[in-house]
């Protein structure tokens, strides 16, 4: 079960945002990811709890930030309710979409594992809904991701295979790319990984 912390930061200034704190193992169901989240201050402003299926479709999403909360699942398309501070409002969201994307690194592992590339496969395009802070409003984004790399490394705990995801915006053509060690993100951009107390879960 791999246990570790996750430095968040703006990916043009490079502003230090929060820190996430994670948890993440394969489950019965396919995997589950949580997380809190702290500002450079210390303050607590958030946290993640995301379980995807045997298939990598979210079965179950539970987002706080700033007062705000969205759940979500994988149902006709993706859907979710957004409450509002006071918890007077409540708004409800449907989108054919294939899954759910935000700030933490978990949902790049979930990306990867719902398209489960192969390194000779044509780029694969992908629309996701998006909940970034501060108060999780809900935006629809169409990517395209293509495994471009894969190597493996010798490691004390064995073989550790790394797959570089090349990530294309596409309604901007802005291109990232995403290295990702099992259910761990190693580097993205606005992400780095500051601590990994065991190795990462081979998710197959």
């Amino acid at each position: 079960m791999p246990r570790g912390r996750y430095s968040l930061h703006d990916p043009h200034d490079h502003a230090p945002l929060a820190d996430e704190h994670f948890q993440c193992a394969p489950g019965p169901s396919g995997w589950r990811y949580v997380s809190q989240l702290t500002a450079p201050d210390g303050d607590h402003t958030g946290s993640v709890d995301l379980t995807l299926d045997a298939l990598g479709r979210p079965l179950r999403l539970e987002l706080h930030a700033a007062s705000w909360q969205v759940r979500g699942a994988a149902l006709d398309g993706v859907t979710w309710v957004r409450t509002d501070p006071t918890g007077t409002h409540a708004t409800e969201g449907n989108v054919r979409a294939h899954a759910f994307t935000g700030s933490s690194p978990a949902f790049l592992v979930a990306t990867a594992r719902l398209l489960r590339l192969t390194p000779s496969a044509a780029a694969t395009r992908v629309r996701l809904v998006a909940f970034t802070g501060p108060v999780l409003a809900p935006r629809t984004v169409d990517q395209s991701w293509a495994l471009v790399d894969r190597e493996t490394h010798a490691t004390d705990n064995g073989p550790l295979t790394v797959d570089a995801y090349q990530v294309t915006a596409l309604d901007t053509g802005e291109q990232h790319t995403v290295h990702l060690a099992g259910d761990v993100v190693l580097s993205a951009p606005g992400v780095e990984l500051e601590d990994l107390e065991s190795p990462p879960s081979d998710l197959g």
